[in-house]
């Protein structure tokens, strides 16, 4: 009787079990930053946001909360949208694209657009659509479907504006053109010998172009122009809002308003942290978004009073290089905008960067004692906090390469720095000074480092394959037997001593023997350039890849497969895994994601998430000793035993994500 209700009860499980998957990545609330080359605003007031490398990003709560939203690793140059809704996309490399679901699927729409490089669009009250590109302009007249070469074949056409009457003006890198009769033919305007990176017109009809040389205006359709005010400075984007005021995105100095026609400008950057600004828009009750380029805050910037003033929206198009965490479950982002810091499992990330005076932060290590250490590129070195990353201090003494690419500390404290030419530096005294130790290692240029439980350190070079020191870094000895590619990415070391490499186009290779012999283990792997490794507490590896998302095995590198559900990018740079078991993910271009809710306990059918079929599994074996039962999984109090208490708190997880009470 017993058995047939626990059948029953199963049944009706699996019933509900299709409604109830989770994808097992869900991205994080940051960390913000990015460079943010186009944006746009529907008639909803969504905001969409094309970025440099991360595809397409979409907001639907005026900025608070952005996520991926299609073309991940593309550089989107320009966007539009229609009357109908319709969202095209130009891309550098890859033409335009069309979505017609407000973002949730992209298609390409390169039917008779030549060319692949869209800097720009322009649609006219007729539904016309003009793309400005790397071979002029190109017209459809049917949503995109199909184009047509119209002009300035010989231009690069960096933007359009289209006036009330139809007329169409084209920003090219030799002044201003103008089509009067829907870009059959087009004309040099009085503005000639110039860049002309942003156009827009105002409600008056006077015609605004941002150059290289500040802002020109032109009150007579184009025929002249006069200098503005503004001038000595690259205007990257304009926009206009419904009172006819002009603002001016700027190349490193900022936004400027003019309230005048353009007659004055006045700077507006209060909050505005980054201040070369490649983007404008302004919705239908005056909020302003202004997306920026480079490092150090970047993104999105936000501003309710007519751009008085700015705050920074969490848009998530940064480059996360390196991850760690500390004891306290807090997770630490080393970014191409320095470092950012989350207590709450990533829902929300701070920027942590007093002293940091380096932005690119390509790798972390924490100590015993909770003191950071973050390697910077670009000749900055190690920056050290011992606060918690509130503030930091260079701590170069001796270090004579200060291109950092790897940290790792061994249990007695002392911190070895894998540099970009210089080989392994050692610091025996928390960071305050540095000595180069490089006996026997043969390739200078060192991307990972890992130390084992016996102190033995592994170091991963660009070109010398693995080599291993078992004195603290006195001496190295190369270990490469069986290791046919020697371009070493990553490294990650298993509970039993099984050194694991990831390769640039070799996959993944283990040694068994601390690192004597090497053995290819790229079953399911079919991305095998490996940017990252890490492995769990029930020795489960996962492969961070480039254009391959993540992948995992569960059996010791034998085999692998793909877990990107709920990824929306394919470039992992990072991962690391914190005490709850939760894997985090530092992606080219997106942001960190974070598995959902775990990838330890409870995953009886190891598919990364906690189901309603993981609860009929752990009803099998607790009650009829039938199914995958390792306690490594299905004990989920860690009691030893499989009982009824072990079904309801995997239960509560599924349900309401509350956390097992192992340790």
């Amino acid at each position: 009787m017993k058995q047939s209700f626990f059948y029953l009860l199963a049944a009706v499980l699996l019933l509900f079990y299709s409604a109830s998957a989770q994808d097992f990545w869900q991205q994080t609330n940051g960390p913000y930053g990015g460079s943010v080359l186009s944006l746009t605003i529907n008639s909803s007031g969504h905001v969409f946001g094309g970025t440099l490398g991360g595809g397409i990003f979409r907001s639907t709560d005026n900025g608070a909360i952005w996520s991926q939203s299609g073309l991940p690793n593309t550089d989107v140059r320009s966007l539009a949208i229609n009357q109908s809704g319709f969202i095209f996309a130009g891309t550098q490399g890859g033409g335009g694209f069309r979505s017609t679901d407000n973002g949730v699927n992209w298609s390409q729409i390169n039917t008779g657009l030549t060319a692949n490089y869209v800097y720009s669009f322009g649609i006219n009250s007729s539904g016309d659509i003009f793309a400005g590109t790397n071979y002029g302009v190109f017209r459809s007249t049917d949503n995109g479907t199909n184009w047509t070469q119209i002009g300035l074949t010989n231009a690069f056409v960096l933007s359009l504006a289209i006036n009330s009457g139809g007329d169409i003006f084209a920003g090219t890198y030799g002044g201003v053109f103008r089509s009067i009769d829907n870009g059959a033919n087009w004309t040099q305007t009085g503005l000639t010998n110039s860049r002309v990176w942003s156009l827009a017109i105002n409600s008056s009809g006077f015609i605004f172009a941002g150059t290289d040389g500040g802002v020109f205006r032109s009150i007579d359709n184009g025929a002249n122009w006069s200098q503005t005010a503004l001038t000595d400075t690259f205007v990257m984007s304009l926009a206009s809002d419904t009172g006819g005021d002009i603002l001016a995105g700027t190349w490193g100095d900022g936004i400027f308003r003019s309230t005048d026609n353009g007659v004055n400008w006045t700077p507006s950057n209060a909050g505005l942290t980054n201040t070369s600004v490649f983007s404008l828009a302004i919705n239908s009750s005056g909020l302003i978004f202004a997306g920026t380029f480079g490092s150090f805050g970047g993104g999105v910037f936000r501003s309710t009073d007519n751009g008085a003033t700015w705050s920074q929206s969490s848009f998530p198009n940064t480059y996360v290089w390196s991850l760690a965490t500390n004891s306290s479950g807090q997770i630490f982002a080393g970014t191409d905008g320095g470092v950012f810091r989350s207590s709450n499992n990533g829902n929300n990330w701070t920027a942590i960067n007093t002293g940091l005076t380096n932005t690119n932060v390509y790798s972390l290590a924490i100590n015993s004692s909770g003191h950071i250490f973050a390697g910077a590129d670009f000749g900055r070195g190690v920056f050290r906090s011992m606060d918690n990353g509130a503030n930091w201090t260079q701590v170069n003494a001796g270090l004579t390469n200060l291109y950092v690419w790897s940290l790792a500390i061994n249990s007695s404290g002392y911190i070895f720095a894998g540099t970009r030419g210089g080989g392994v530096f050692r610091s025996t005294d928390n960071g305050a000074n540095w000595t180069q130790v490089n006996t026997g290692l043969m390739d200078p240029y060192v991307w990972p480092l890992a130390i084992n439980s016996s102190g033995h350190i592994f170091a991963g070079t660009d070109d010398g394959g693995v080599f291993r020191s078992t004195d603290n870094g006195a001496n190295w000895t190369q270990v490469n037997t069986g290791l046919t590619n020697t371009e070493i990415l990553s490294l990650a070391i298993n509970s039993s001593g099984h050194v694991f490499v990831g390769t640039y186009a070799g996959g993944v290779f283990r040694s068994t023997d601390n690192g004597a012999n090497w053995t290819q283990v790229n079953t399911g792997l079919t991305h095998t350039i490996v940017f990252s490794l890490v492995i769990n507490s029930s020795g489960h590896i996962f492969a961070g890849t480039y254009l391959g998302g993540i992948f995992r095995s569960t059996d010791n590198g034998a085999n692998w497969t793909q877990v990107n559900t709920g990824l929306t990018i394919s470039n992992v740079n990072s991962l690391v895994i914190n005490s709850s078991g939760n894997i985090f993910a530092g992606t080219y271009s997106a942001g960190v994601f974070r598995s959902v809710p775990t990838t330890l306990l409870g995953d009886l059918n190891l598919d990364g998430t906690l189901t309603l079929l993981d609860v009929v599994l752990e009803l099998n074996c607790a009650f009829l000793g039938e199914g995958y039962c390792s306690l490594a999984y299905a004990d989920v109090n860690c009691d030893g035993i499989l009982t009824s208490s072990d079904v309801v708190l995997l239960l509560n997880a599924v349900y309401l994500n509350q956390p097992f009470p192992c340790p």
